[in-house]
């Protein structure tokens, strides 16, 4: 059986189509490059028939084969096809892996993949098959679902041979079966697999296996495409829309070593070399380290050992008996907790098994026990997934902790990063607006990716509730409102705006905006403030008195600071949209009721002998958070930001920002002219790597996610802010270059932009004379500040020599 990633590691495998006519017709936006896509596709209904397995129900736990027969006509130049399911899907053709989907969405879009499948097809009879599984009540919450399903449509009249409908054979797979996951924490991504190799058809995907008894597929309604004409305009199961990402990165990768084992293991195991065999009526129990953490698809081989059970637990990090990490790299006395599978062999020569969805691990442990024979285990890797993002950006300096922050921000970017962006990779893979709006920045800078970022924010635009907010993660079946990542959600097109060349697609944003705007002023009571505010008025995880699973005191009954300004702020960054899309007026009525929440917050919840915003007018309870967000609004007059964020960096007796919320912290540094001691802040980073972590986690020990996207925010201060690239203008049309090096000697960074890229290389004596280059693109312009000094920037190389 020939399965995902054994053929073709680095994406070589197909021609991948990114559907521009499609997207286009939807939303220009996402075009990408011209490509060859049938009108009637978007246009018309599908000839193509969803099809699904008799005798089922489609909404029970099920993993299902499809095959087609068919003979290719000669002089075909090309083999388009286009490909969804219910839940999800792997395509293979004459045995070899193609691709997988659907990338997610939700009903109103349902996706659809586009290939070329001609470099895979051969004269005469070819076999087009896809395996098919429904996760029923055990599939991940970002996964929408109504019933097992496939369809295959031809991109014109000479692939229509391989339409999906009745003449489609089918198998009910029994050889799968879920194994439920109960770690005591949030867990949502999706059950293990129980794999019985005693019923699984081997082979299935070659064109030679006989399926001559298998049944066949059962019709059911036709695909039906957006655009397509619906009498009454009423609406089909399945909304179909083209993928608007590329296929998820693929390669295959090794384990870096067995950390323990209570049999011999050869060294050679490691790297595919040498089989292991475990002898009869054994319990072998082996622990094996990535040595960082990853996203992969497990795929072990093995023979011999009929009824042989293998369990893999998969983990992040391992347990004390106290159920404490600590340093990650230690293992003494050490337990593995977990998501599992379990594979049982039926006794065959080189049996594959190769998980449905990827796992995400550092820790592999294999138990093995086996009964009256041995098991050979010829191999087990994995192949790693992700979204392929290029590092483009490069950052270097004179501490080289910073590149080891550098390398594993960037890892926890890359691992939170699939069709979707997520918060965590091992327990939500849900998309928040909270960490995607630091991963898009992140990701931006790196990478110079687009599509990642306009698809989060079109996404959460598309997850708006009747009465105007958006879902504060999506896509995701169970809805959740978090109102204050509403607001967060237009500080990301702010973001973009300011980024991205795209206007149109910043002004398509606006109705959006002004909905979770009109929520808010609508919560506005007869104080002037924000009064009770429903759902989870999330901010922070901060345990500290007054705070409740992350929301600050005053929510539920009474007036919150804190909400009330980042309302102000969200208020000031839309005002600059508004302003630049010709609406001056609502502009200026968004500014004026920010200076009015502003002049009410500082009168109730000042307090003048701390020289601190309370959290709530009734100054019981006092926090960063409150603070930071009136510094970044000017409710606080300028010449004291200054001091006022002094004393909350020293002061301990009150409410302290996570990891998440440095993010805004060190924006409070840059707005104060104190960017300096931004390195002063990196120390829980450091602490991270000093124990033994390869990404950035959550929250500090006890943490649950040993990688959570919102943590890697220094990987885009080393850029926007240590080399000091922004936006001069929307559009970055032109630069500004402010470095603030605090104690660094030297940096040297880099980072993509549309025209090419933008390099920093500059020195600093003791004196803080500094002297280096900015080199620019030939088309763009700008300005290099360093305290008092401003130098004009062209495109091309700026010799730098400045004295303080």
């Amino acid at each position: 059986m020939n399965l995902p990633g054994l053929n073709n590691f680095k994406l070589t495998r197909m021609k991948f189509l990114l559907v521009l006519l499609a997207v286009l017709s939807i939303n220009p936006i996402f075009a990408q490059e011209e490509i060859k896509i049938n009108h009637d596709i978007l246009y018309k209904t599908w000839n193509a028939k969803w099809i699904t397995c008799p005798g089922i129900s489609g909404k029970e736990y099920g993993v299902y084969l499809f095959r087609k027969k068919f003979r290719l006509k000669p002089g075909t130049g090309e083999f388009i096809v286009h490909i969804s399911a219910d839940n999800r899907y792997k395509l293979f053709v004459n045995g070899k892996y193609i691709c997988n989907g659907p990338a997610r969405g939700d009903f109103l879009q349902w996706r659809f993949e586009t290939v070329d499948i001609l470099p895979y097809l051969k004269k005469g009879e070819n076999i087009i098959a896809g395996v098919v599984w429904n996760f029923a009540q055990y599939r991940p919450a970002a996964q929408f679902s109504n019933r097992t399903g496939f369809i295959l449509q031809g991109n014109s009249e000479t692939e229509s041979i391989v339409n999906t409908n009745e003449t489609w054979k089918v198998y009910n797979d029994s050889a799968y079966n879920p194994l439920a996951v109960d770690l005591h924490q949030y867990y949502v991504v999706g059950p293990g697999e129980i794999f019985n190799m005693k019923y699984h058809p081997w082979n299935w995907t070659d064109l030679t296996y006989d399926d001559s008894n298998w049944s066949s597929a059962k019709e059911l309604e036709a695909g039906t495409p957006l655009k397509s004409f619906r009498e009454f305009g009423n609406l089909s199961k399945y909304v179909l829309v083209p993928r608007r990402i590329p296929l998820m990165e693929e390669k295959l990768q090794r384990f870096s070593q067995v950390r323990r084992s209570n049999i011999d293991v050869p060294a050679a195991f490691i790297n595919g070399t040498k089989a292991l065999t475990i002898p009869a009526n054994t319990n072998a129990a082996i622990l094996l380290d990535q040595k960082h953490l990853t996203d992969a698809y497990p795929v072990l081989s093995v023979s011999g050992g009929n009824n042989s059970e293998i369990t893999l637990t998969y983990a992040e990090s391992l347990f004390n008996d106290k159920m404490e990490k600590g340093n990650r790299n230690e293992i003494k006395d050490k337990k593995i907790i977990g998501n599992q599978d379990k594979i049982i062999s039926d006794g065959g020569y080189n049996r594959i098994f190769q998980t449905l969805w990827w796992r995400t691990f550092r820790y592999v442990q294999m138990n093995i026990k086996t009964g009256d024979e041995p098991i050979t285990i010829n191999d087990f890797h994995s192949i790693y997934t992700g979204y392929p993002f290029k590092e483009k950006a490069s950052f270097k300096s004179s501490d080289p902790t910073l590149s080891d922050i550098w390398n594993a921000g960037w890892r926890t970017q890359r691992l939170c990063t699939g069709e979707t962006f997520f918060d965590c990779p091992y327990y939500e893979q849900l998309q928040y607006e909270g960490d995607t709006k630091i991963q898009c920045l992140t990701s931006g800078y790196v990478s110079g990716d687009t599509i990642m970022m306009r698809n989060a924010i079109q996404t959460f635009y598309d997850s708006r509730l009747s009465y105007g907010l958006t879902q504060s993660r999506y896509p995701s079946y169970e809805t959740q409102v978090i109102p204050t990542f509403s607001l967060i959600w237009i500080t990301m097109v702010h973001d973009y705006w300011m980024l991205y060349d795209n206007p149109e697609f910043v002004k398509s944003m606006i109705p959006g905006i002004l909905d979770v705007l009109n929520w808010y002023n609508c919560k506005i009571d007869s104080s002037g403030l924000l009064g009770h505010m429903e759902w989870w008025n999330f901010v922070d995880w901060v345990n500290y008195s007054g705070w409740h699973n992350g929301v600050p005191p005053g929510i539920d009954d009474g007036y919150s600071s804190i909400v009330n300004l980042q309302y102000v702020y969200t208020l000031q960054k839309a005002a600059q949209i508004l302003k630049a899309f010709d609406l001056p007026e609502q502009a200026e009525e968004y500014l004026h009721q920010a200076d009015r929440i502003k002049s009410v917050v500082y009168t109730k919840c000042f307090d003048k002998k701390e020289g601190l915003l309370a959290d709530t007018p009734e100054k019981k309870y006092f926090s960063q958070h409150a603070n930071i967000w009136g510094i970044l609004t000017d409710t606080f007059p300028a010449d004291s930001q200054g001091g006022i964020l002094n004393k909350i960096l020293t002061k301990k007796d009150i409410a302290q920002s996570s990891y998440y919320f440095k993010f805004y912290l060190i924006k409070a540094l840059e707005k104060t002219g104190m960017a300096d001691k931004f390195l002063t802040q990196l120390e829980p980073w450091k602490h991270m790597l000093d124990i033994g972590l390869t990404t950035f986690a959550e929250k500090p020990d006890p943490t649950r996610s040993d990688c959570h996207a919102w943590s890697a925010s220094p990987v885009y201060y080393f850029l926007s802010l240590v080399c000091g690239i922004k936006p001069k203008e929307a559009g970055f049309k032109s630069v500004l270059i402010e470095p603030h090096m605090g104690s660094l000697n030297w940096i040297d960074g880099s980072i993509p932009h549309g025209l090419g890229n933008i390099k920093v290389t500059l020195k600093k004596d003791s004196n803080d004379e500094i002297k280096g280059e900015v080199i620019l693109p030939e088309n763009l312009s700008g300005k290099f500040v360093w305290k008092n000094h401003i130098i004009s920037l062209m495109g091309g190389i700026n010799p730098i020599q400045l004295k303080n």
